[in-house]
């Protein structure tokens, strides 16, 4: 069984809430602007993209550690 990297379903899983969230409360919200509506919304993907890439990044990290301890041994 493959296990899932914490790199692929965490964000997957943070893109599918925000953009529910947004979906249900942009149309309700009347007290800010559409513009200001959508920064929020841009900027969020722009957290949850970031993070897909640091999480990414660390994981390959230790996999690269894990194989330099296997070839020291």
């Amino acid at each position: 069984m493959r296990k899932n990297k914490k790199s692929t379903w965490l964000p997957v899983a943070l893109f599918i809430y925000t953009t529910i969230m947004a979906v249900y409360f942009i149309p309700r919200n009347t007290e800010i602007g559409n513009a200001e509506k959508y920064v929020t919304i841009g900027v969020s993907y722009l957290i949850i993209a970031l993070l897909w890439i640091v999480l990414r990044k660390q994981e390959k990290r230790r996999e690269q550690e894990g194989q330099n301890m296997e070839n020291k041994k």
